[in-house]
């Protein structure tokens, strides 16, 4: 399973949920789901990316359960979430909205965060019945919506076909990850992270990736390959923020800056200086303090309106 050992420690460790349930998506596909914290607090949903897990969010999840109820879900074949033949941007949008519906009373309203393939997980859905329902507020963290292996920069070569091809060849492989080692910390380190990345955050990250099995690491690969939600990005009408590290290799800044020209209603975009494309391990406290923040201007107005309104409606 895709969850830290008991070798990690501190912010990184994955907190015990209050409670694990199973959300069945619409083709009856099995979606791990643990929710942190108080059940009568404002919701917060957390969506990981390619090749991790729920505790990818250890960070902010201890931090944010102590107020808010946590809602973090493993997407399919990652974690504790089985495999699916069925891997594409639908079925993305399929899982939210099962986790969605299986987790929040009818009307009420959540942040969203979704990083990397969570935060595309987000726009595939943004035109979805229960979507709208639910969000209140996105956070969109080192993702964009296309020409993902177009713009990467894992490979140091020139923008252009050879290094379209061989980012392909080389984010697409089959090859097993194998155990984590030094120097596969090293090469973890170099394509997902910033230089001044700490051992610590190294390591939880490299424990995470290297335990999503790697025929579904591949099967992902091929969807991200040829990802195009632009249109999904239209629909992100809720009030939307963005966050991006400025030498991220995955999903270069380039990203973020388009979904901020595109978006909607984008509320805010903060670009981390050496931060590569793991930001909520990167910069755990700063992220955490966007949903807060989020939580505070959108899900909690938002809250209080309804039971206004609900007032008005019964005098």
């Amino acid at each position: 399973m895709s969850r830290l050992t008991h070798e990690a420690q501190g912010a990184y460790a994955p907190p015990v949920p209050a409670r694990e349930l199973i959300a069945h998506s619409a083709d009856g596909a099995r979606l791990h789901v643990e929710v942190h914290g108080p059940e009568d607090a404002p919701a917060v949903v957390l969506a990981h990316g390619w090749t991790c897990s729920t505790a990818f969010w250890a960070a902010q999840i201890r931090d944010l359960a102590a107020d808010h109820r946590v809602i973090a879900y493993d997407q399919r074949g990652h974690g504790r979430s089985p495999a699916s033949d069925a891997c594409s941007t639908d079925a993305l949008a399929d899982d939210l909205e099962a986790v969605l519906a299986a987790t929040l009373a009818p009307g009420e309203k959540a942040v969203l965060a979704g990083h990397s393939m969570g935060g595309m997980t987000l726009m595939a859905a943004s035109a979805r019945p229960r979507f709208q329902e639910h969000a209140a507020a996105a956070l969109l963290c080192s993702t964009g919506s296309t020409r993902l292996v177009e713009e990467a920069r894992v490979l140091p070569w020139r923008a252009g076909r050879l290094r379209t091809r061989l980012t392909g060849a080389v984010l697409g492989s089959r090859a097993p990850l194998g155990p984590v080692t030094p120097v596969a910390r090293r090469i973890l380190k170099y394509a997902t992270m910033g230089p001044g990345s700490s051992p610590v955050m190294v390591e939880a990250c490299a424990r995470i990736v290297h335990a999503c099995p790697r025929a579904v690491r591949h099967a992902w690969s091929a969807v991200l390959s040829t990802l195009d939600l632009d249109a999904g990005v239209r629909e992100l009408k809720v009030p939307t923020a963005v966050i991006a590290g400025s030498v991220d290799r995955m999903t270069p800044v380039v990203h973020a800056r388009a979904l901020v020209a595109a978006l909607p209603n984008c509320v805010g975009s903060t670009e981390l200086p050496g931060l590569g494309h793991m930001t909520p391990v990167e910069a755990p406290e700063l992220v955490t303090a966007r949903i807060r923040e989020l939580v505070a201007t959108y899900a909690v107005k938002t809250a209080e309106a309804g039971q206004v309104a609900e007032i008005k409606e019964g005098a």
